[in-house]
């Protein structure tokens, strides 16, 4: 057993680092994307709110996998170049606009909860709109934002494993190849797969929850 496991470690290695790749830039794309989205669906009014709606509830309400074929395999069908992705770029596409759904409604909500009686006395101060958010309703809705956001981190780590479908050498793939060479030892290779999750995951989630224990008991009372 011990064999196979030093055989099999350097591969999994190898799809546990494209694992954190891909995790790491969609969740700073899908981040910045969900962020933007999110302040356009608070602050822009009804025609933008109802329209970034539909695009949130279009690919929160179909599965990852349907966008991810859409991206890898009809865009390409359409003959035009810059839509002829690589597997690599797909993925990230993908995962970040999938990300982004989750975010934008995480931001919308935070800012949401911030009773209106603090800007409406930024505003009496002299503060213009602006000055308002940057100043007074962000930094509070900042702190609402932080626990969920480790929560999504961590399904969008776990939900990495779905770019195998397209070839992509991350940490799930990397052990069906290893599993392929040594067909007799699914239990090891499983586990330690699993491991390799656990052990990117975990951190990830106890940083949540001192996230939530620092910040989610916030109080917004003026």
């Amino acid at each position: 057993m011990m064999d196979v496991v030093w055989l099999t470690l350097p591969f999994l290695l190898d799809g546990l680092w494209m694992t954190f790749k891909i995790s790491l830039l969609t969740i700073m794309y899908g981040s910045v994307l969900g962020f933007a989205i999110g302040m356009l669906r608070t602050v822009g009014g009804k025609p933008i709110y109802y329209t970034l709606g539909i695009y949130i509830h279009a690919l929160r309400g179909t599965p990852f996998l349907v966008h991810l074929y859409v991206i890898y395999f009809m865009l390409p069908a359409t003959g035009i170049s810059w839509l002829q992705l690589e597997a690599f770029p797909a993925a990230i596409i993908a995962l970040s606009l999938y990300t982004s759904t989750y975010v934008a409604e995480i931001v919308r909500g935070a800012i949401q909860a911030v009773p209106p009686g603090q800007s409406e006395a930024a505003r009496s101060t002299g503060m213009t709109g602006i000055q308002t958010m940057w100043h007074v309703v962000l930094p509070q809705a900042m702190k609402l934002m932080i626990p969920p956001m480790g929560g999504i981190y961590v399904i969008i780590i776990k939900g990495t494993s779905i770019v195998s479908v397209i070839g992509i050498a991350e940490l799930v793939r990397a052990g069906e190849h290893a599993t392929q060479r040594h067909p007799r030892e699914l239990m090891v290779i499983y586990g330690m797969t699993a491991l390799m999750y656990f052990a990117y995951c975990y951190p990830v989630l106890r940083l949540a929850r001192w996230a939530e224990g620092k910040f989610g008991s916030v109080s917004l009372e003026p």
